[in-house]
């Protein structure tokens, strides 16, 4: 069970790790411009196949992905989905912080700290059904 508590974790830092770099890394998208829709979309995935600090974390995200498909094979739906996706928040605030963007004000930080809880709880209570037999 900790082997796959630290799947999902991985998982959640990879997601939301990633999120704030790749925010930042495509956030000049904006200025390519073309004369219709079509090429406005070439445009745009040329911009990003050839963008490196947009690839590296998107690819860093891919591979949470991955590793979530494999994880879910061996971790119940009810604990990989809330424990994954929630941790997800936390580390983007986290990153997010770390790379300048605004502080977390007090109403995120108790949010975060209510997530860790919920987390902890979800995983208490699949450790201690899976060691009642249930």
């Amino acid at each position: 069970m900790i082997y796959e508590l630290f799947s999902l974790i991985g998982v959640a830092a990879l997601w939301g790790g990633t999120n704030p770099l790749i925010k930042r890394n495509s956030k000049e998208i904006v200025q390519v411009k073309a004369n219709n829709a079509f090429m406005q979309f070439v445009l745009e995935l040329k911009y990003l196949f050839t963008n490196v600090q947009y690839l590296v974390p998107m690819a860093l995200n891919q591979l949470g992905s991955v590793l979530y498909f494999f994880t879910l094979q061996h971790v119940d739906l009810s604990l990989s989905v809330p424990v994954a996706n929630s941790l997800t928040f936390v580390f983007t605030a986290i990153v997010g912080c770390f790379l300048g963007e605004k502080l977390p004000t007090r109403e995120t930080c108790l949010g975060i700290f209510l997530i860790l809880l919920g987390t902890a709880i979800c995983y208490y209570d699949k450790l201690v059904l899976n060691n009642s037999g249930n």
